[in-house]
């Protein structure tokens, strides 16, 4: 006589508001951004070389939102910055999926609009993450030497986090100035005047008597 089993089936977890309102947000986020698919890396060790591919069924379309996501149209740009971000690795490793895909993510949250801030954007994801290294590397030092030195090298990358900031908003500020020309065209005899100019009425003499 066959035995039946029994087979129960976990509870579906359980929401509070905030929770469920934090889901949605990122529901509506995910729907609202252009994000390419991550990023498989295969490196070959006896030929030394690199092999790039999409986690998606469809390459055309993921480099087509790659290229989207880095601001750019032109497919050589796009391959040189991919080929950069692909050789960044991560402490103890030549190739590493997880940083190159989280610097295409730092890339795509900054939504350049041209090649400069992609490359602006690009500096700024390996900035940050030599940074985080440089802090771990702090938190776990043994001799004065090695926390001098990882020191200074934790504030250097971050002063220069914090420029490359500054050179995004400038960058961003100086492509949306607006230039107004006006053109003032003065005849024979008459006068140009610059500055605000205020009729008094009620008079014919000069005090406006």
């Amino acid at each position: 006589m066959a035995k039946s089993i029994e087979t129960t089936q976990a509870p579906e977890p359980e929401f509070t508001s905030g929770e469920r309102a934090a889901v949605k947000q990122i529901a509506r986020g995910l729907t609202r951004r252009t994000r390419a698919p991550d990023l498989k890396l295969d490196f070959d060790e006896e030929q030394r070389s690199l092999k790039m591919r999409f986690d998606h069924n469809n390459q055309v379309a993921a480099q087509s939102l790659a290229m989207v996501q880095m601001g750019t149209c032109d497919f050589s740009f796009y391959q040189g910055l991919l080929s950069q971000l692909a050789s960044l690795g991560e402490h103890g490793q030549a190739v590493s999926e997880k940083a190159t895909n989280f610097a295409l993510g730092v890339i795509a949250g900054i939504e350049p609009r041209d090649e400069v801030e992609a490359m602006l954007a690009a500096q700024m994801a390996a900035t940050h993450q030599a940074t985080m290294m440089m802090a771990r590397r702090l938190n776990h030092v043994e001799t004065i030497p090695q926390q001098d030195a990882a020191e200074r090298a934790f504030n250097k990358l971050a002063r220069t986090y914090a420029t490359q900031m500054d050179a995004l908003k400038r960058y961003r500020a100086k492509a949306q100035q607006t230039v107004r020309v006006e053109r003032v065209t003065v005849n024979e005899g008459g006068q140009a005047i610059v500055g605000n100019v205020s009729h008094a009425g009620g008079g014919n003499d000069k005090t406006g008597r």
